[in-house]
């Protein structure tokens, strides 16, 4: 068995939709990046591969790459599942903290906890979010910002 663990932190920006597990929320700003800047797949995404050796979403999917462009992150979430799978790991389970002072987490926490245990083919009781905001503290507190952390455990 094996642990790891990701983060991600992307700035919240007009005119950018707002996608967090995969599923896009209601909000009048959403997460700039290279990506869908999905801070809960980019963070579960590093911690699948930092569990099994493979370094980082940086490596694996460089944002230099111009084909990665606007992509949707469950495409670098399939890439690092098929990664550890060819490489003889299955997920036991995943816990994630969201970091976000707006919108407030609660009444979507389990949609994304739902459509994250379908993406990774895990029963629901398989995978926990959590939402944190920032107590008006720092880049997350004043709502520049949303982080996500996440651990995960693998096994062969």
């Amino acid at each position: 068995m094996r642990v790891g663990l990701g983060h991600d932190t992307h700035r919240l920006v007009e005119g950018r939709p707002l996608i967090l597990g995969g599923v896009r929320l209601e909000h009048p700003r959403g997460l700039y990046g290279h990506s869908d800047a999905d801070v809960v797949l980019h963070a579960v995404t590093d911690a699948l591969l930092g569990a099994a050796g493979l370094g980082d979403i940086g490596d694996a999917f460089p944002d230099t790459d111009p084909a990665h462009k606007d992509r949707d992150s469950r495409f670098f979430l399939e890439g690092a599942l098929e990664r550890l799978n060819h490489g003889g790991w299955r997920v036991v389970n995943v816990d994630v903290t969201i970091f976000a002072q707006e919108p407030k987490l609660g009444p979507v926490k389990d949609r994304i906890r739902r459509h994250l245990a379908e993406l990774l083919g895990l029963a629901v009781d398989a995978v926990n979010v959590k939402a944190k905001t920032g107590e008006g503290v720092g880049h997350i507190g004043r709502a520049e910002a949303i982080g996500c952390q996440a651990v995960v455990l693998i096994d062969s």
